[in-house]
């Protein structure tokens, strides 16, 4: 089996606290269902202007935008609560020589940004609470089942209704 590689993640912002803010990105996360095989700066409130249709379906709001020509339907949606999103970037350690820097602190992560809700774009259909992206929420709830601690009368009360099955 091999080893695995260790890291961390500073989740206030800048590994100081106070040291920097965090952006606030909310309404400006967006979906795509493409790729996009570039990683830089772009201007891209230039090009991608999303709007309202003033139409809501399956208590969705949907909105329009095109994008290299082709129109996209999306909807605004929030990120369950209790969770958030982040935008995390590797943490910039400074000039030091290689050897100096070790394979823990090499393997930083910081918090850049952070977002409570996210904008999915769909271009062969209008948004649904049916889609991948939202039935994955589900998840979390799922998850939260699980990881629950479970009371000693909840495991009672189940040993019970096991018994009375067969």
């Amino acid at each position: 089996m091999e080893k695995g590689t260790q890291g961390s993640i500073i989740l206030n912002g800048g590994g100081d606290l106070g040291s920097q803010e965090v952006a606030d990105l909310n309404g400006q996360v967006h979906l795509l269902p493409c790729v996009i095989k570039y990683d830089g700066p772009c201007s891209v409130s230039d090009y991608f202007k999303p709007k309202s249709t003033g139409m809501e379906v399956e208590g969705l709001r949907l909105e329009e935008a095109h994008f290299r020509g082709r129109k996209l339907e999306g909807a605004t949606v929030s990120i369950p609560e209790g969770y958030c999103g982040f935008v995390v970037g590797k943490k910039v350690l400074g000039k030091r020589k290689a050897a100096d820097i070790s394979e823990e602190n090499s393997n930083c992560w910081e918090m850049n940004a952070i977002f409570r809700d996210i904008t999915y774009w769909n271009h062969d259909s209008l948004p649904s609470h049916d889609d991948a992206f939202l039935r994955s929420f589900h998840w979390l709830a799922v998850a939260k089942s699980m990881h629950k601690p479970v009371a000693a009368e909840d495991l009672a009360h189940a040993s019970t209704a096991l018994g009375k099955m067969e």
